[in-house]
């Protein structure tokens, strides 16, 4: 059960599943566990990620059924896997600053953005995390990207709609999504000025279905912003 991905190199990517992280081989799909994720616990699975400029990646997992703190936030540096915060509940909107010097992440279940300090040469918390956004309208915060000019957007789950935050943590937009379920934006293009975004139809009945034509669709979005080329993964200390 994989849910997140990252490149690696022209030819390999870095794939979070539900027991463990993998390289896989672009050419043939092939997959080689790098390093366990809480392998040793059915009762979860991964869930967001995303690579930080140096190079590290931070991963996310949460209990099968969303159990109440039975997840964590995980970074994968120069090789070896460390726990960096405990009893989250759905983990999402991990990402961090064109700098490297903050990281951003949140808890669907609270519905709280967080801002921590890092260190921007390993990715790694230099601080603890603080409150940036207590989300408390419609739906739930979801995955997110940040922009060239430090704009947290964040899918709003059952919000149908994308939040971009200031690096202070203010609301400054909001955009409509053809989808009540919206998953998780990332900028695309040569130019990167335009967004994809996911949805999803989790949970949702026969009639919520019908009642939203575009679930599970994915979305391509004139935002009106500029992102950065993602980060890749280094696999080891070199």
């Amino acid at each position: 059960m994989a849910s997140a991905l990252a490149f690696v190199d022209d030819t390999r990517q870095l794939v979070a599943a539900d027991n463990g992280l993998y390289v896989r081989t672009v050419h043939d799909g092939r997959l080689t566990m790098v390093v366990p994720l809480e392998g040793d616990n059915p009762a979860t699975r991964s869930n967001d990620g995303r690579a930080h400029p140096s190079g590290t990646f931070w991963i996310g997992t949460m209990g099968r059924r969303a159990e109440l703190g039975a997840g964590a936030i995980y970074a994968f540096c120069a090789g070896e896997l460390t726990r960096l915060f405990a009893s989250i509940t759905i983990p999402n909107a991990i990402c961090f600053s064109p700098e490297g010097a903050i990281g951003y992440f949140a808890d669907t279940g609270s519905n709280v953005l967080y801002r921590v300090p890092l260190d921007p040469a390993t990715g790694l918390p230099t601080g603890v995390p603080q409150v940036l956004n207590a989300h408390s309208g419609p739906g739930g915060l979801d995955g997110a990207v940040v922009d060239a000019e430090g704009r947290i957007w964040c899918a709003i789950w059952g919000g149908a709609c994308l939040h971009a935050y200031s690096p202070q943590g203010e609301l400054v937009r909001r955009v409509a999504v053809p989808a009540r379920q919206p998953s998780c934006p990332v900028f695309v293009g040569a130019d990167f000025r335009r967004m994809l975004v996911t949805s999803a139809f989790e949970s949702m009945d026969t009639t919520a279905r019908a009642a939203d034509a575009h679930h599970g669709r994915t979305f391509l979005l004139d935002v009106g912003a500029t992102g950065r080329p993602e980060p890749r993964v280094r696999l080891g200390a070199a």
